[in-house]
């Protein structure tokens, strides 16, 4: 009935995630609401570590793309879980330590990192830094000699795939801000520039080919071309890169109609190519990384909602007017983004309108979703937006000076707070007079 599986609905016919009511929680907590099951999030992860030791031997990493969701929180649950993260900024690393992560399991990336951020990340002891461009590399070297350490690096390489997804979320392409690019011998140059620098250790590669994909094949062409250069690096310099970074990107159902593969599958098609090809290249088979963000959180967050004025155009659109908008969901506004939604206090019954869904704030482009199946919606009426749980509040700003929305976890029929709703204290704390 549902697209997650931590949704259900109880005798008084309301929605419910994680046995919980979320009318209840809605009234507990005030709207808007995220809230995230806990016990779904665990078993995402331990999905893919299970899959790193059925087709790896568990010779690899899981480390979570904290990006999709990041606070102290979900940090202690990777932590707890033994995976590792992957961050992208100086905050997200931060956090990551302030929540007691091991800095080993840390791999750090992002096209334009400050001096500040790498200084921290090498004085912290951060396992992994994925060097996006030559200017980098050199700040890196810089930093690493003066402060008397040896880094591990790994170069991000553009593998030139088309992932097939919307245009603001493929990075693998050479026409890409991040990374290295093959085609023109850019990658080569950075690898020959690497290995002259005694304080950097290249361990490997790095890829992302894009988000939200559903096809496999682009995932299996990846893997082929970056061994095969793993290859071309060590016929030119008897180097082995003993680690492969696959990246995330795989696709979750935010729509009924949604037919994602099994992860499992994608990870068996996979490995199948990465060791074929190692074979083929006379590579030992890398150690194996990957960064799922999305796919782990995703499907285990709603955000919950209160239903203000209801506008009715006769003859173009009905719109329902919520308490919240872009301010914690901009990604229907940046891609478009499919989302189900429905009524949390009468899930039984069935989805008879079509609406417009729009956010409080003072833009016309604030909606949520538009053409939106929904059952009879009220004034006053719960609206839940369904698989919120990555980029929502990750993505959430104060735009309109409108505070963030607390985030609440569930799990086992319990309810904590996560982290709390912002003031309108909160909002001027930085303020200078």
């Amino acid at each position: 009935m549902f697209i997650s599986d931590c949704l259900n609905v109880n005798k008084e016919g309301h929605l419910t995630i994680g046995g919980l009511s979320t009318v209840q929680l809605a009234e507990k907590y005030g709207t808007p609401l995220y809230v995230m099951d806990e016990n779904l999030i665990r078993e995402n992860i331990r999905s893919f570590k299970k899959s790193i030791e059925r087709y790896y031997g568990g010779h690899g990493l899981v480390a979570y793309a904290s990006k999709a969701f990041a606070c102290k929180a979900m940090y202690a649950i990777c932590k707890d879980e033994g995976i590792g993260v992957d961050v992208v900024s100086g905050g997200e690393l931060y956090t990551a330590l302030q929540a007691g992560f091991q800095p080993e399991n840390i791999v750090f990336h992002g096209n334009n990192k400050t001096p500040d951020e790498l200084t921290m990340a090498v004085e912290t002891g951060v396992g992994r830094i994925v060097v996006d461009n030559i200017s980098e590399l050199h700040l890196l070297d810089g930093i690493a000699r003066a402060a008397g350490k040896k880094v591990r690096i790994m170069f991000r390489i553009k593998p030139g795939v088309d992932a097939h997804t919307h245009s603001f979320i493929r990075t693998g392409q050479i026409d890409s801000k991040f990374g290295f690019a093959l085609e023109t011998g850019e990658a080569m140059a950075a690898v020959d520039e690497a290995l002259k620098l005694p304080e950097l250790t290249l361990v490997g590669l790095h890829c992302h080919i894009g988000s939200q994909i559903f096809d496999i094949e682009p995932f299996e062409h990846a893997a082929q071309v970056m061994l095969q250069f793993m290859g071309d690096v060590k016929k030119k310099h008897g180097a082995v890169l003993r680690e492969l970074n696959l990246g995330g990107g795989f696709g979750i159902k935010y729509l009924p109609e949604h037919d994602p593969d099994d992860y499992d599958t994608y990870m068996k098609r996979v490995s199948t190519v990465v060791k074929k090809t190692a074979a083929q290249q006379d590579l030992p088979e890398p150690f194996i990384l990957i960064e799922p963000g999305r796919s782990i959180v995703g499907p285990a967050g709603i955000t919950l909602y209160k239903v203000g004025a209801i506008k009715e155009i006769p003859g173009v659109r009905t719109y329902v007017s919520i308490d919240g908008g872009m301010g914690d969901n901009p990604r229907y506004i940046l891609y478009q983004s499919d989302y189900d939604v429905m009524i949390a206090n009468k899930a039984t019954q069935q989805k008879t309108e079509v609406v417009t869904v729009a956010g409080k704030c003072c833009e016309s482009g604030d909606l949520i979703q538009e053409n939106a199946p929904i059952q009879h919606v009220e004034v006053g009426d719960v609206l839940a937006v369904l698989a919120t749980g990555a980029y929502n509040y990750s993505m959430a700003s104060n735009y309109n000076r409108i505070p963030r929305p607390a985030v609440v976890f569930v799990k086992d029929g319990k309810d904590r707070l996560a982290v709390r709703r912002e003031t309108y204290e909160d909002l001027v704390r930085c303020d200078c007079e």
